[in-house]
């Protein structure tokens, strides 16, 4: 029994081989199209496949990259994806990694967008929904425990995710609040007590399980990674022209009140005045285009965040439904044209809300790598870490109370979402199935539920 475990174990004493650019293009393009769960669950399967399977960079670099796209505005599971992409293979890295983490569920939204508008609400469509929502549920509590267990590896850091919770749950504090907080613990805590800030804890036992890392803690940072003011000003300036090139175009070619120059101008905005996800952002994008542009009924909002979170890609994707039907609604081309002006105007809605994390990452990242090493920088991450595991699981409990009861406390509890919520984290828990595996059996559980419930009801049984 002990030669059959030593090839694993040599294995894992060596360094992985060097990874070209067409081999990571490759992996970029497979998570593009299974980045389920929201970003707690795409950072789970990030940190599955880069630290622990393919072992291209330790986790300790992994959770420096992550505090700093915590800081951010925008979606920090896109802006992990672009950051480590451009600390492989420089800024086209990043901007490959980046837009392919968004591209494929670009695409499959527009023609779930055009179905849902052309077609109607279909009850197979109603079924698989009703299965994915507690599948949804169960992969962002299990990214809470994934994390968490990493990241928490002391008393005082379980301290303050529990503290991030209490105050999120009870207090509805604002997500850049909690994260101010964090950062003073932290940056306190590292002072005082080092050995329980330095970042993540003790990593010596994760990388000993993990092995050694492509890029691991010990690793020079990359001549293209170093800080230069010459390029952060060559990115600034490409990011102005990139932003003022596109807002000029179409200002030039609608006017400044045309509905796809205000998407434009409304979602730059929204990229870089709110924080905290997707979540922390949906109530200004719903007073926005609900109530003060009427591009979309109330109805068609939530509809669209059901297909935001059945989809791969950020969660924010969901502004890719609000543009197309936006589009479509207000025909900018013409009543003849709306599938164009759909998917024109999501395309636009998409470009300037990513854009932004593109050159917070390209810009900022250099910054990040000169201080990886020092704890005076790290101690704040480290508490920010925290932190956001609780802010993930009020999210876990957020969709919990909406899925297992849909008219509130006051009505009926709903048993077979909390089943199939209950037999997905088992899954993911016990078995380590992967995300598509388990989203495919809930959405099949789901519609064949709608089945029976419509045969139950054609026979005269109420459920």
């Amino acid at each position: 029994m002990t030669s059959p475990d030593k090839p694993f174990v040599n294995i894992l004493q060596h360094r992985p081989e060097p990874v070209d650019f067409w081999q990571a293009f490759l992996f970029w393009l497979k998570l593009g199209f299974i980045s389920f769960g929201g970003p707690a669950g795409q950072i789970a399967i990030m940190h599955q496949e880069l630290v622990e399977r393919r072992r291209w960079l330790s986790e300790r670099r992994f959770l420096h990259a992550l505090n700093y796209c915590m800081l951010l505005p925008g979606p920090e599971a896109q802006q992990l994806a672009t950051y480590i992409g451009w600390l492989m293979h420089r800024n086209i890295g990043g901007i490959v990694a980046g837009g392919l983490f968004v591209l494929p569920s670009l695409l499959i939204l527009i023609g779930v967008s055009w179905l849902y508008l052309a077609y109607g609400q279909v009850t197979a469509v109603a079924g698989v929904l009703y299965g994915i929502k507690p599948a949804v549920t169960a992969i962002v509590l299990f990214a809470a425990y994934r994390i968490g267990s990493r990241a928490l590896k002391n008393s005082l850091l379980w301290a303050i995710a529990a503290l991030a919770f209490l105050t999120i749950f009870l207090l509805n504090a604002p997500f850049p609040l909690i994260v101010l907080l964090a950062a003073i613990l932290g940056a306190l805590g590292g002072k005082w007590l080092p050995e329980k800030f330095a970042l993540g804890g003790r990593h010596g036992s994760a990388q000993h399980s993990y092995g050694p890392a492509l890029i691991d803690d010990d690793t020079p940072t990359p001549p293209h990674a170093l800080f230069r003011w010459s390029v952060l000003i060559k990115i600034i300036i490409a990011g102005l022209l990139l932003w003022g090139g596109a807002i000029s175009w179409l200002c030039i070619e609608y006017g400044w009140n045309g509905a796809l120059t205000q998407m434009g101008w409304f979602f730059t905005k929204a990229a870089l005045l709110t924080f905290g996800g997707a979540y922390a952002v949906l109530p200004y994008v719903y007073q926005g285009v609900v109530e003060h542009f009427h591009w979309l009924t109330p109805q068609q909002m939530i509809d669209g965040l059901a297909l935001g979170e059945t989809t791969p890609g950020p969660l924010i994707m969901v502004v890719t439904f609000v543009g197309f039907v936006a589009g479509w609604s207000q025909q900018v081309f013409g009543s003849e044209q709306l599938l164009l002006a759909g998917a024109v105007a999501a395309t636009v809605v998409t470009y300037f809300t990513f854009l932004p994390s593109f050159l917070f990452i390209l810009a900022g990242g250099p910054i990040v790598e000169s201080t990886h090493g020092n704890l005076k920088f790290t101690a704040p991450l480290t508490g920010i870490t925290a932190a956001v595991v609780g802010v993930i699981l009020d999210l876990a409990v957020f969709f919990a109370w909406h899925v297992f009861w849909p008219q509130g406390f006051a009505g009926d509890f709903d048993a077979i979402s909390a089943l199939i919520s209950l037999g997905a984290f088992w899954a993911l828990f016990h078995f380590k199935v992967n995300v598509i595996p388990v989203i495919l059996a809930c959405g099949s559980a789901g519609l064949s539920f709608s089945f029976i419930k419509i045969w139950l009801v054609q026979q005269g049984i109420v459920l």
